[in-house]
C-alpha cells in the first residue's frame, strides 16, 4: 500500500466536518444567519476546507 492510499481517519474527518454544517444549518433553516452565527458557520467551513487540503496533500 503506498502513503497516498486514503487513510481511514481522513474520510471520518471530512464526514464529521460535512456533518456538523449540515447541523448547524438544519437548526437554522429558513432564517438568515446572525453575525455570531456566520462567524461560527466560516469556522465550521475553514476546519471542512482544511480536511480536504490534507486529503489534497497526502495523494499528491
Amino acid at each position: 500500500m503506498s502513503p497516498s492510499s486514503s487513510s481511514p481517519a481522513q474520510p471520518c474527518a471530512a464526514e464529521s466536518a460535512n456533518e456538523a454544517i449540515r447541523v448547524f444549518m438544519r437548526e437554522r433553516a429558513g432564517r438568515p444567519l446572525f453575525a455570531d452565527e456566520r462567524a461560527e458557520y466560516e469556522q465550521l467551513l475553514a476546519a471542512w476546507a482544511a480536511t480536504q487540503r490534507c486529503g489534497l496533500v497526502e495523494t499528491v
